[in-house]
């Protein structure tokens, strides 16, 4: 018998996916009002082209990729779970979580090279943006590779399919945030 959490539906849809909207629909919210802050921020204070030219733009553009191949291999565990095959979803998710992971690594990586160079989140406003609007999607990457574990977990059994849809939509919210702040914090210069 399958839960009744997969059964009930609202507004002419699953709650799950109803679910998923919601919490995409109030990141949507939070992060718009950070981007909005920044841009408006930066298109009053000159100086900050200066500091965003210290930011690793190769660095960006790979974790950029890292990222959008992540998204592929969402992708096809989505296509994978809906043709019932909860095995193949669960190893498409854990490349997905490798992506994760390798993201969070680069991050690092980055700001260790950023912070023994002296620009630190005290540093100005620029470096306090960067670090805000990048931690807060990093909190996103981790939460999403935390949840995708789960979710893999039970597609391995083929159990929750439906689940690798919703884990999707979350992790391709996640990327289109990236794509939104890569431009910003490293081309924009």
């Amino acid at each position: 018998m399958r839960p009744i959490a997969t059964t009930r539906s609202a507004a002419g849809m699953p709650t799950g996916l109803l679910a998923v909207w919601w919490i995409v629909a109030s990141e949507i919210v939070i992060f718009g009002g950070l981007l909005g802050a920044y841009i408006m921020y930066r298109l009053s204070h000159d100086a900050w082209a200066g500091h965003a030219a210290n930011t690793n733009t190769l660095i960006g553009t790979t974790n950029t990729l890292v990222l959008l191949t992540s998204s592929l291999f969402a992708v096809l565990a989505h296509q994978a779970a809906e043709k019932g095959d909860g095995k193949k979803a669960a190893r498409f998710l854990m490349y997905t979580m490798a992506g994760a992971v390798a993201f969070l690594c680069i991050k690092g990586y980055e700001w260790n090279y950023e912070i023994s160079h002296g620009m630190t989140i005290t540093t100005n406003t620029f470096w306090s943006f960067y670090y805000t609007a990048a931690g807060i999607h990093g909190a996103h990457v981790i939460a999403g590779a935390i949840i995708m574990g789960i979710v893999a977990k039970d597609a391995a059994k083929g159990l929750e399919l439906q689940r690798v849809e919703l884990i999707g939509i979350y992790w391709h919210f996640v990327d289109i945030v990236w794509i939104f702040l890569f431009p910003l914090l490293y081309i924009a210069k």
